[in-house]
This record gives C-alpha cells, sequence and structure tokens, in this order.
C-alpha cells in the first residue's frame, strides 16, 4: 500500500470512531470533541484529495465556528451540569430500524452506480481546474452571491439565538 493509502485508511478510521462514538457517549462534552476530531480528519482526507480550499474551509468553518459554538453553548448551560436535562434516547428502537434503512439504501445506492460511473474508478479522466480557488470565488461573488448572503445570515441568527438562550438561562 502506498503511503497515501495508510494515511487515508487511519483518517476513514478515525472518523469512524470518533462519528460513534459522538453518537453514543453521554457526556454531551465529551461529544463536541470527539466531534472536533471527526471534523480534522475529514479536512485531512480534503487535503488528501488536493482540495485545499475545502480543507481550510472545514477547518474554519465547522472546527472554528461551528463546534467550538456547540462546546461554548455547553458551558453556558447551566442545566446539563444538573440531573434535570435527560442525556439518554428512548428512541433507540426507531433510531436503529432507521438507520437500517438508511444504511441498506445507501449500499445499495453504491452497490448499482458504482460500475456505470467510469470517473469513480479512474479519477484521471476528471479535467482539473487550474485554480479551483479563483473559481469558486468567482462563484460566491457572482452566480452564487444570494445563496452565500443567505447562509451568513442564517448563521448570524443561529448565533444570536445560542447568546439568548444562554443568557436566559444564566439570570
Amino acid at each position: 500500500m502506498s503511503e497515501p493509502s495508510i494515511i487515508f485508511w487511519i483518517l476513514a478510521a478515525v472518523t469512524l470512531i470518533s462519528g460513534a462514538l459522538v453518537v453514543t457517549l453521554k457526556n454531551i462534552f465529551h461529544c463536541a470533541l470527539f466531534l472536533i476530531l471527526c471534523l480534522f480528519c475529514v479536512a485531512g482526507i480534503y487535503i488528501l484529495l488536493e482540495a485545499e480550499f475545502l480543507a481550510a474551509a472545514q477547518v474554519l468553518i465547522y472546527v472554528g465556528a461551528v463546534a467550538i459554538l456547540i462546546i461554548f453553548a455547553v458551558m453556558l448551560t447551566t442545566d446539563l451540569a444538573k440531573n434535570r436535562v435527560k442525556m439518554v434516547s428512548e428512541d433507540t428502537p426507531i433510531a436503529l430500524v432507521a438507520s437500517g434503512i438508511f444504511a441498506f439504501g445507501a449500499i445499495m445506492l453504491i452497490w448499482y452506480t458504482v460500475p456505470k460511473i467510469k470517473t469513480w474508478v479512474d479519477p484521471s479522466n476528471v479535467p482539473m481546474m487550474e485554480d479551483n480557488i479563483a473559481s469558486i470565488g468567482k462563484y460566491l461573488m457572482t452566480q452564487f452571491m444570494l445563496p452565500f448572503e443567505v447562509v451568513s445570515v442564517l448563521l448570524l441568527a443561529a448565533l444570536i439565538g445560542a447568546i439568548v438562550l444562554a443568557r436566559k438561562e444564566r439570570s
């Protein structure tokens, strides 16, 4: 096996294990820490795919903003330290059935599409753009300007909502 393959399998294993720990641990702070590890590993996979801009965006947006916002919300929420909030789901059988259906659908999708798509088997057939970052910037500032601004307003509203909820619990 080549070095990139070994690195990929290590990152994939750490991503899967940390993702499983995110949804199985009972301590929400530990879940947030494993979410950060999972998101870092996804950024590492982006780097292996030579998508440096996506890796940087992954680290800045998801690890740097969303996950840290979750940690601050957990730290500011006083009810999580007390026994008033129940952190165990009672819908485990429903979740297992839904997960099984999703897994079956994903396996069937992969099973039927991989042989039909040559670019998945041979990535050399896919033409790469010369300057990915410049083309992404051009699209964000021209064709996708409105969705980009809507997402920024939505994230701002979520941040303000988290602060308002945290302040109400402290007083």
